[in-house]
């Protein structure tokens, strides 16, 4: 009997095509254990966060976000750093997913990456994800932290991740989280 894969439902904080999140998400999924695989929601098309248009009904673009959530094994988000904090589209995002009595982030697997072009790499963006986190009742992993600062060095002209420390790393955090959401799975299991 085969064993499923595990469904990591990946969340990028940034629109832009030529992210260094995105790209950092993508190089996260290529270094994946055998077993697991990523799929990135498109949160494009979400309206910025309004209660009159909730109560009018759960927008179809949302309401796909939020299906592969609740379905997958784990999260994966890449968050960029905008103000010293998580950018409005990523803070959008999760503010329409985490709606409802189903939320499902709760109990869910999370990691988190950030990419920056400057030194730091989104140190202060996770904080605040992590505090978000925590009040959706998430599971967070918390080591290794993937901060990738001075983004531009590490990636190539086709936004292949390039640096061999940054990939290893990266790699660890990907069997971590393989290992992660065994953990959780035990934990739920009943004697």
């Amino acid at each position: 009997m085969t064993t499923p894969p595990l469904r990591i439902a990946g969340l990028c904080g940034s629109l832009r095509k030529a992210s260094y999140n995105r790209q950092a998400l993508e190089a996260a999924g290529s270094l994946m254990p055998a077993g697991m695989e990523l799929s990135v929601l498109d949160i494009r098309d979400f309206p910025m966060f309004d209660a009159d248009v909730l109560a009018a009904g759960m927008p179809d673009a949302v309401r796909k976000a939020r299906d592969a959530v609740r379905g997958a094994d784990a999260v994966l988000i890449a968050s960029p750093e905008y103000n010293f904090s998580v950018s409005g589209v990523l803070k959008n995002a999760i503010d329409w997913i985490s709606r409802g009595d189903d939320q499902p982030f709760a109990g869910k697997p999370v990691a988190i990456l950030s990419a920056t072009q400057g030194p730091l790499g989104g140190a202060r963006s996770q904080y605040d994800l992590r505090k978000i986190m925590v009040f959706l009742d998430a599971l967070v992993l918390n080591k290794p932290e993937i901060f990738i600062g001075m983004a531009p060095a590490k990636f190539d002209a086709a936004g292949a991740l390039t640096d061999a420390p940054t990939r290893e790393i990266l790699g660890r955090q990907m069997a971590a989280l393989e290992k992660f959401v065994q953990f959780v799975r035990r934990g739920r299991a009943q004697p």
